[in-house]
C-alpha cells in the first residue's frame, strides 16, 4: 500500500463514522436503535441482510477453499445460502416481521418466553451470545489477516483498530447506522469486485477468459462438489442455511423486523436471495483463477486473494479493493453486535437483574450502547486466538462451529412460530437444543478423534441440526404442551394481512419488562 491506498482507506473509515453520527439523530428509544422503529424500505432491509450475510473470511477462507477446490466455493455456500433465503421469504420472514409489528417486540427472542417460558428463552439466549462472541471473533480475525498482509501491523493491531472503528458508528447509529453503511458498503464492493473480475480477464485472455479459463485450471476445478465438500454436505449445509440466513443468525431476523410490513420483509428476503445468487459469481470467479497468477504461501491458500490483488491491481483501486474486505467485514460484525445487544438488554437482562425490567427509554437505550460495546471488546479478544489449537482455525470457526451450532438454537425459535408445531413446548425445545450441542461435541471430539482424519466435515454440521430436529418434532407429538395462551400466540404471529397490531394489544407477559412470571 502506498499513500494513494492509505487515503482511500482512511476516508473510508471515515465516512462510516460520519454515518454513525448522522443515524445518532434517529434513535431516540430502543425500538429505534434494535429494529429502526419497523420504518426501514425493503429494498434498504434487503441490501443490509444481504452484506450483513458474509465478511473478510470471503476473501480469506473462502479464498482458500476456491483455489483448491473452484467452483465447490460457490455450489456448496452463496448457492445455499440463496436458495435458503428464498425457502424462508415466505416461511419465516412475514413472521419475524409480525413479531415485532404485533407482538410489540425488539429482540427477536422476546417472544420465546410466552411461547416456551423463561428457562427456554435463556437457555437459547446465552448459548447464542457465547456462539456469536467466537463467530464474530473469526470475522475479526479474518480481516486482520488480510490487513497485516497489505500494511504488515499485526494481527492484533488490526482487529482492534477495525473493531474501535465498527464500535462507533453502531454503537451511536444502532440499527439505522447498520444499514446506512451497509448499503454505502455494498457500492464500494461492487466497484471493488468488478475492478478486481476486469483485471484478473485483463491479465489472461480478456473477456474469452470467462469460458476458456477451465482448459486451463487445474483438473476437477469445475466440479460442483470437490474434497470434504460432498453432495451430502451440500445438502446438510442448504437445510442449515435456510435457518441460519432466515433469521437463526439474529442480525437477519433484524433486518425482517425493521420493514413496514410482512409483506415488505417478503420482498426483502426475495432481494437478499437474488443478491446472494448472482454476486459471489463476480467476487468467486478471479479466485477460481488465482492458480494460474499467484502461488499461495499458506497451506490453506488462504493468501491467495490477497496476494492476486496486490499483483494485478494499481495503487488506489488496491486500497478500494481492501476497502471492500472491510465493508463485507464490519457490516456482518456490526450488525452482529445489534443483535446481541438486542438479546441481552431485552431478554437476558430484565431476567438476571429487577431494574433492567423498569427502565426507562433513556436507561434502555444507554444499556443497549454498553453492551454492544462490551459484545465487541469480547469478541476481539476471542479473535486474537481464534488461530490457536482450540479453534485450529478461522474457517474451522466459521464453517464447523458456526454451522454445526446453529441448528440446535435455531430450531426451537424459527419452527415455534410455525402453527404446525404448536404441540411442541418446553420441555421438546430444552431438550432438542440440549441434546444437539451434545451432538455437536459428540461427533467433533470423542467420535472424531477414533476415526482417522477425524469425522467427515458433512457429519459434523449435520448431525446436531438433525438431532435437534428430529427430537423437537417428535417430543411434540409424545408429550404435546400446547395450550391456549400458546396457540394465541402462534395466531397473532401467523395471522393473514398486515394488521398494525401493537403491543398494547398483547398480554403483558409478553412484554421484555415483565421477564419473569407472577
Amino acid at each position: 500500500m502506498n499513500g494513494l491506498d492509505w487515503t482511500v482507506l482512511i476516508a473510508y473509515f471515515g465516512v462510516m463514522v460520519a454515518i454513525g453520527l448522522w443515524s445518532h439523530k434517529r434513535v431516540d428509544n430502543v425500538s429505534d436503535f434494535f429494529t429502526a422503529g419497523g420504518k426501514m424500505p425493503w429494498w434498504l432491509s434487503g441490501i443490509s441482510h444481504h452484506m450483513s450475510g458474509y465478511s473478510a473470511v470471503m476473501f480469506t477462507g473462502f479464498a482458500g477453499i476456491a483455489y483448491q477446490y473452484g467452483v465447490t466455493s460457490f455450489v456448496t455456500w452463496s448457492f445455499p445460502i440463496a436458495v435458503g433465503i428464498a425457502i424462508g421469504a415466505r416461511l419465516f420472514a412475514p413472521r419475524l416481521n409480525r413479531l415485532r409489528s404485533r407482538l410489540g417486540v425488539a429482540s427477536p427472542l422476546e417472544y420465546l418466553k410466552d411461547r416456551y417460558n423463561l428457562g427456554t428463552q435463556q437457555a437459547l439466549a446465552w448459548s447464542g451470545v457465547l456462539l456469536k462472541i467466537v463467530d464474530v471473533g473469526a470475522k475479526w480475525a479474518a480481516i486482520a489477516t488480510l490487513l497485516s498482509i497489505y500494511t504488515g501491523i499485526t494481527i492484533t493491531q488490526g482487529i482492534f483498530i477495525t473493531g474501535i472503528i465498527t464500535g462507533i458508528y453502531c454503537t451511536v447509529g444502532g440499527l439505522w447506522a447498520d444499514a446506512l453503511t451497509e448499503m454505502g458498503q455494498f457500492i464500494i464492493q461492487l466497484f471493488a469486485g468488478v475492478a478486481m473480475l476486469v483485471a484478473v480477464m485483463v491479465e489472461l485472455n480478456g473477456f474469452s477468459t470467462l469460458w476458456t479459463v477451465w482448459d486451463e485450471l487445474p483438473s476437477g476445478h469445475a466440479e460442483p462438489t470437490a474434497g470434504p465438500y460432498t453432495v451430502t454436505y451440500l445438502v446438510a449445509i442448504t437445510f442449515i442455511k435456510t435457518f441460519e440466513y432466515s433469521g437463526g443468525m439474529w442480525n437477519q431476523a433484524q433486518r425482517y423486523m425493521a420493514t413496514s410490513s410482512a409483506r415488505e420483509a417478503t420482498r426483502s428476503a426475495l432481494l437478499s436471495a437474488a443478491l446472494w445468487l448472482v454476486w459471489p459469481l463476480v467476487l468467486f470467479f478471479p479466485m477460481w483463477c488465482a492458480p494460474l497468477l499467484v502461488e499461495a504461501k499458506n497451506p490453506d491458500a488462504s493468501d491467495s486473494y490477497a496476494l492476486m490483488t496486490e499483483q494485478l491491481l494499481p495503487h488506489g483501486l488496491l486500497g478500494l479493493v481492501i476497502v471492500g474486505f472491510f465493508s463485507h467485514t464490519m457490516a456482518m460484525c456490526s450488525s452482529d453486535a445489534n443483535a446481541i445487544s438486542a438479546v441481552f438488554t431485552r431478554d437476558i437482562a430484565p431476567a438476571l437483574a429487577k431494574q433492567a425490567r423498569t427502565w426507562s427509554e433513556k436507561a434502555g437505550l444507554l444499556a443497549a450502547r454498553w453492551s454492544t460495546v462490551t459484545f465487541l471488546l469480547l469478541s476481539m479478544m476471542i479473535a486474537t486466538q481464534v488461530n490457536s489449537p482450540t479453534f485450529e482455525d478461522i474457517i474451522t470457526v466459521v464453517v464447523k462451529w458456526v454451522a454445526g451450532l446453529m441448528g440446535p438454537i435455531a430450531i426451537p425459535f424459527m419452527l415455534g412460530m410455525l402453527p404446525a408445531f404448536r404441540r411442541s413446548g418446553p420441555t421438546a425445545a430444552l431438550t432438542s437444543w440440549a441434546a444437539g450441542l451434545f451432538a455437536f461435541w459428540l461427533m467433533n471430539y470423542p467420535v472424531s478423534w477414533n476415526i482417522e482424519g477425524g469425522t467427515p466435515l458433512q457429519y459434523q454440521v449435520s448431525v446436531p441440526l438433525a438431532v435437534s430436529l428430529i427430537l423437537y418434532v417428535v417430543i411434540g407429538l409424545v408429550k404435546p404442551e400446547d395450550t391456549p395462551e400458546r396457540d394465541a400466540l402462534i395466531g397473532r404471529i401467523n395471522g393473514d394481512g398486515d394488521g398494525a397490531a401493537t403491543a398494547a394489544a398483547v398480554p403483558s407477559r409478553v412484554r421484555a419488562k415483565d421477564q419473569v412470571r407472577d
